[in-house]
């Protein structure tokens, strides 16, 4: 058996940075809880956007949230009303954790996704979402790929794994264009697994996608 590892966790520092930014000795457990918690709803809240990755940054008395969506009109709003309706929504969720503590003060950000076609998780939630709908899977796969390809990706692998087209045995279906060098540090690997309810079970999605540097 091979030794998997996340392409993201694999470039944290040389490429990437930590989704979490904070320090925190005496709460870890209790804040990297929180974390989770915030970013789930987010991810649930701002779905119709197109939400690829929240960041969480973390100082003394503040906390600042960053989202990055495919869709920034949707969660702005018009004059900003959806930025305020998110920042209440989000005090909401942070009164249920902190049980009567004092609320650090949240700055908010949407960031837009200047080419959603090379964010691994869009490309795979997209492929996931058709398989749902009982999309042919390869000209599902295919559609992709291409897309990907004609955005500037340097190369792109999708992966499919279970009962693909409601088959009695599961099986795995590999695309793969271009170069995905996942031992190349240096290159920016951006990868996703999303998985897909079908009504004969669940098929995991993989997505790799090796994008230029930005």
């Amino acid at each position: 058996m091979g030794h998997k590892v996340n392409p993201k966790l694999f470039r944290l520092g040389p490429v990437y940075n930590w989704d979490s930014r904070w320090f925190d000795d005496k709460n870890y457990a209790a804040t990297l809880l929180e974390d989770y918690k915030l970013r789930k709803a987010i991810v649930e809240k701002l779905k119709t956007a197109g939400i690829s990755s929240v960041e969480i940054e973390r100082s003394i008395n503040s906390i600042r949230i960053t989202a990055y969506v495919s869709k920034p009109g949707i969660v702005i709003g018009r004059g900003g009303a959806g930025l305020e309706e998110l920042k209440k929504f989000l005090v909401k969720e942070l009164l249920k954790t902190k049980k009567g503590k004092t609320l650090p003060k949240m700055d908010i950000r949407i960031e837009p996704i200047k080419e959603p076609n090379l964010d691994a998780y869009l490309v795979a939630k997209n492929i996931s979402d058709q398989l749902a709908r009982r999309m042919p899977h390869k000209r599902v796969m295919t559609q992709a790929v291409e897309r990907a390809m004609t955005s500037g990706a340097l190369g792109i692998r999708v992966v499919l794994a279970g009962r693909i087209g409601g088959a009695e045995i599961g099986r795995r279906e590999k695309l793969q264009q271009g170069t995905v060098p996942l031992s190349t540090i240096r290159e920016h690997i951006s990868f996703a697994s999303v998985p897909s309810l079908t009504k004969k079970g669940y098929i995991g999605v993989k997505v790799w996608i090796n994008r230029k540097e930005s």
